[in-house]
């Protein structure tokens, strides 16, 4: 053979070589975007490998720049047992897992029967006799949520949830990552915050989260959800996603919220479930998603949860107490930024008000009443904290106890005042 022949079957060897290799590489980048085609790509460039290499009697590993190229002899290729979980958030699943359990809602049902059926089936029926019938009440699996262990105290083990998930049960039953079920007792619920707290005896906990801080979120932050969607077939399923908005404002039953955006999946059963940080922390209770917006269009991607740092502070005083008492104002409020220039105009708000809360009303012999806050008052802080909308008011007032003072800033027909309120309890 010519030293030129030489050299063309070199470089054609070469060129086989290169092929290979971008073969190799479609088919790992084809699996980020489906597994068939990755499973075709990659099964194509290993039979190829594997017949250029029939005659070898050995294995080797050839490292570049863009991966490895493993040489095998046909038909010995193995499973690389080597373990890895960079990347992942598998151990902050595992910080919790056993901790997370589902939420069952049972309520009564009514059903009726009559025995003259009963007898008529068998001929024994008496046409002259009047019906005897009975209703009977039966406990039935109504509604199915997710919750968290996350302490034991006094012998109970205690689990925070949604108030939605046991509202109206007449019995609630947890079910165990063990698949055991067991009656769970109502310690306190609060419909505000949409919180709930059961126990159940210690013996059964294994296992119980703890909370992170929620003041120190960021957006793009991964974090996890685990829960019950669509009931607890579906137990301990894991979603993974990212902290879309640390804080989110949101009306929920009427009342604003200031909660915790993540486009990691949540549905229906994944309520009262943790949202986990990386540390394996939990850092908020989820509780709703936007499955569509005003207009109708599909929404995907938009999950909220209660921040661990308001849920800390309300199971506290559900353990305590059995219900929430808020220190209020006694008045009612509308955001002036979204009142459009008329009502402006006929509520007599000054033009060079951008922001703040009009009181639209003021409850005789409320704090706010007692104080000299009046019906046309803008409020413009609180404790030296800007206020532009109800769920910053909230957040200052409900950090504060009964009895507690407060300086509430207004604008009164132009002029800067500021009252001390002595908070009172909420009806």
């Amino acid at each position: 053979m010519s030293e030129e022949q030489d050299k063309q079957r070199n470089t054609r060897k070469k060129e086989n070589n290169r092929l290979l290799t971008k073969a190799a590489i479609i088919g790992v980048v084809a699996g980020l975007l489906g597994g068939g085609i990755a499973y075709g790509g990659l099964s194509a460039a290993n039979l190829n490998s594997n017949a250029s290499s029939s005659t070898a009697s050995s294995s080797s590993s050839n490292t570049g720049e863009t991966g490895s190229v493993t040489t095998s002899s046909s038909g010995t290729t193995k499973v690389n047992k080597s373990r890895t979980t960079s990347g992942t958030m598998t151990s902050a699943y595992k910080k919790v897992k056993n901790s997370v359990i589902s939420v069952l809602n049972y309520k009564y049902t009514s059903s009726s029967s009559s025995s003259s059926d009963i007898y008529s089936i068998f001929g024994y029926g008496d046409s002259d006799s009047s019906d005897s019938s009975s209703s009977k009440k039966s406990l039935t699996l109504y509604s199915e949520g997710s919750g968290v262990i996350y302490t034991t105290a006094n012998g109970k083990g205690y689990i925070v949830t949604n108030n939605h998930v046991i509202s109206g049960a007449a019995k609630v039953k947890v079910m165990l990552d063990s698949g055991k079920t067991i009656a769970a007792n109502v310690v306190g619920k609060d419909s505000t915050s949409d919180l709930a707290v059961l126990s159940i005896d210690s013996k059964y906990v294994t296992q119980t989260a703890s909370f992170g801080d929620s003041s120190s979120l960021q957006s793009a932050q991964t974090v996890i959800a685990i829960g019950s969607p669509e009931g607890y077939e579906y137990a301990s399923t894991v979603t993974q996603g990212i902290i879309s908005s640390p804080s989110r404002t949101i009306t929920y039953n009427s009342n604003q919220m200031t909660v915790i955006q993540t486009d990691a999946a949540i549905n229906s059963g994944n309520s009262g479930g943790p949202l986990v940080n990386s540390d394996g922390q939990v850092i908020g209770i989820n509780s709703m998603k936007l499955a569509s917006s005003s207009s109708g269009d599909s929404v995907e991607g938009m999950g909220f949860a209660i921040p661990s740092n308001e849920v800390v502070t309300i199971v506290n005083q559900l353990v305590k107490n059995g219900k929430i008492t808020r220190p209020q104002l006694g008045i009612k409020v509308a955001a002036i930024d979204e009142l459009n220039s008329y009502y402006k105009k006929q509520l007599g708000i000054s033009t060079s008000l951008k922001k703040g809360l009009y009181v639209a009303g003021v409850t005789s012999g409320s704090a706010a009443a007692s104080a000299g806050i009046k019906k046309g008052d803008v409020i413009t802080a609180a404790d030296g904290k800007t206020v532009n909308d109800v769920a910053t008011l909230h957040s200052i007032l409900y950090s504060h106890s009964v009895g507690d003072k407060v300086k509430i800033t207004v604008n009164r027909n132009g002029k800067t005042m500021t009252f001390t309120v002595t908070l009172q309890a909420s009806n």
